[in-house]
């Protein structure tokens, strides 16, 4: 199976050691898309994509100086939640291997990345309305690009499945119509006051957990995405359906 993954906001480039890098497969794109936010004020970006004026002129920084920035590969550059369950930087050799071929990142400036890909310190959030020649948004930009990527992977590693572990604004850039895949779609509750309901960072750092419990255990059949059990999480039948598995937890 594949699983996919949003990236982080927050991003650590120290140097990694010992990984031997590849390159990303949309790295065209991503200039081009470098190109036209740098043409962007400070006051742009901070409103396109709702942030403070710090790090508006810290993402004008990193468009400006695009292409020669140091580089890390993205699991290991993405620093958020969910890469605190993904843990990434844990895997042995043999686990990163079958990662890179079976794990990818989605990304509103990189389009679709491998783990070991390696990236340039960014912000560019996929629902970001960034105008280009394609259209009024990232999504118009990538189109069914992505899906077409994620059927050829899928091809390579002879899978008809693919684990959505991403939030709706990145999936939102996976062009169902065009995917030839089955998608299943965990969902992570959690108790509070007696009532189970999705609770973001937790929901987000499970999501990544649950990546890494597919990429541990080389996982081919989703009937084991239910022996997942991660941070005490448990599979909920009552709350499942056959592509949408829930997991649930007592009150932490």
């Amino acid at each position: 199976m594949l699983v996919v993954v949003s990236p982080a906001k927050k991003m650590d480039m120290s140097p990694a050691e010992g990984i031997h890098p590849t390159g990303p497969a949309f790295a065209k794109d991503a200039h081009a898309l470098a190109d036209v936010a740098r043409e962007l004020s400070q006051a742009d970006l901070k409103k396109l994509m709702g942030i403070s004026d710090d790090l508006a002129k810290l993402n004008a920084e990193r468009f400006s100086n695009f292409g020669s920035q140091d580089r890390k590969p993205a699991a290991l550059a993405f620093a958020g939640d969910t890469y605190q369950g993904l843990e990434a930087g844990s895997l042995d050799a043999d686990e990163l291997d079958w990662a890179q071929d079976h794990l990818r990142i989605l990304s509103g400036l990189y389009g679709l990345l491998r783990p070991l890909d390696n990236i340039e310190p960014y912000r560019l959030e996929m629902g970001s309305r960034l105008k280009t020649e394609k259209g009024k948004s990232l999504y118009d930009y990538w189109g069914d690009r992505l899906s077409k990527a994620l059927n050829r992977y899928a091809d390579e590693v002879e899978t008809n499945v693919l684990v959505n572990c991403a939030s709706q604004e990145y999936f939102g850039a996976v062009d169902r119509d065009a995917l030839k895949l089955r998608v299943i779609t965990p969902t992570f509750l959690d108790t509070k006051n007696g009532e189970a309901k999705v609770i973001s960072f937790f929901a987000k750092k499970a999501r990544g957990a649950m990546a890494r419990f597919i990429v541990q255990n080389r996982l081919t059949d989703p009937e084991a995405l239910k022996d997942f059990d991660s941070g005490g999480y448990r599979y909920d039948a009552a709350r499942s359906t056959e592509d949408e598995p829930a997991f649930i937890r007592d009150e932490q």
